[in-house]
């Protein structure tokens, strides 16, 4: 046996992850969300047209806005962040969009200006972790993640002080 690749088994290992968001997903059959558009087949939401004999639903980024429920929070302060203020919103919306149009249930909740700088909401945590990423790479600053223990949820410190 091979033990390099028994390791790499181990490490594969992914524990099963319980969202109660995504947990009421509708079981047989295509659905719609009534709110956004985004249809469900096969067990994936996608920008497709639904079909005609599809079940009306609330998709699970819909009813976490809704409950303003985040799965994503990002903080972003320093002075930096208060003297970029257009720059970094503008480069947050770029990146949901493009983030959002493969991906129906990754979506922004809120952009939401503090004292220290802007407190982000998103409806999934690749968004909340593809925008840290993104301003990592345009403004070189320092990000520190901390998810809960299913991973369902992020919360991500963004800073840069110059």
């Amino acid at each position: 046996m091979d033990k390099a690749r028994l390791s790499q088994k181990d490490k594969l290992f992914k524990p099963e992850r319980i969202d109660p968001y995504h947990a009421t997903m509708p079981s047989k059959g295509p659905a719609f969300c009534g709110d956004c558009g985004a249809s469900y087949q096969a067990g994936r939401w996608s920008w497709q047209a639904a079909e005609a004999s599809a079940e009306r639903v609330t998709c699970p980024a819909c009813r976490r806005k809704a409950d303003n429920a985040a799965a994503g929070t990002l903080m972003l302060k320093g002075p930096f962040v208060l003297g970029h203020h257009q720059e970094i919103v503008n480069l947050i919306n770029h990146v949901e969009q493009a983030e959002k149009e493969g991906h129906p249930l990754e979506r922004l909740i809120r952009i939401t200006p503090n004292s220290s700088g802007l407190t982000v909401t998103t409806t999934g945590v690749h968004l909340a972790n593809r925008i840290a990423h993104a301003l990592d790479s345009a403004f070189q600053g320092h990000s520190e993640y901390r998810h809960n223990d299913q991973r369902t949820q992020v919360d991500v410190s963004w800073s840069r002080n110059a």
